[in-house]
């Protein structure tokens, strides 16, 4: 079964630690790439440094706009694969490069990052967002990053549901 390629900005997936070498031979191959870095502070036994590092590890964006393009941006040194989503390439619009380079880019912007929070089972939340916003929920079953199956304790009833994980948010004893 052949995927579907077309033209855009694709994501490469790269080893570990691979992102920036990757992105300069990208440039050396003459195609348009992109690797979003921000400046971070890492502390060493005797010192902290402030270095660029990329905002999303692993992942490099190569704008592709014909075949020969395409195998030449995965024929460089450090790329494992495209990222896909069953026969369809990740391809990522424009509007949303030139969104990730504006927000890198803008002075006085600082602590970017990206966050991916792991539930726990039985762990206690608060639905923050949707039709159930403000009720306390246990977390039940963990389907995959984006959805979470949880028990609604407010209700006094069992009641389960499958909600999307950005729903929730810390619960506090305060509330």
């Amino acid at each position: 079964m052949r995927k579907s390629q077309s033209q855009g900005w694709h994501v490469l997936y790269v080893k570990s630690r691979h992102e920036k070498k990757v992105y300069e031979k990208l440039l050396e191959n003459n195609l348009e790439a992109y690797l979003p870095l921000v400046l971070t502070e890492r502390k060493w036994s005797d010192r902290v440094k402030k270095v660029l590092m990329p905002l999303i590890k692993s992942y490099v964006f190569v704008n592709i706009n014909t075949a020969m393009d395409f195998y030449k941006a995965l024929s460089v040194s450090g790329v494992c694969s495209y990222i896909s989503f069953g026969n369809d390439y990740a391809i990522v619009k424009d509007e949303e490069i030139e969104k990730l380079k504006f927000l890198i880019e803008v002075e006085g912007i600082s602590e970017i990052s990206i966050k991916e929070e792991t539930l726990c089972l039985g762990e206690h939340r608060v639905i923050s967002s949707g039709p159930l916003a403000g009720l306390e929920c246990e977390v039940l079953q963990i389907k995959n990053k984006s959805m979470v199956t949880v028990r609604l304790g407010a209700l006094k009833q069992n009641v389960v549901a499958t909600v999307p994980s950005e729903y929730l948010s810390e619960f506090s004893k305060a509330m």
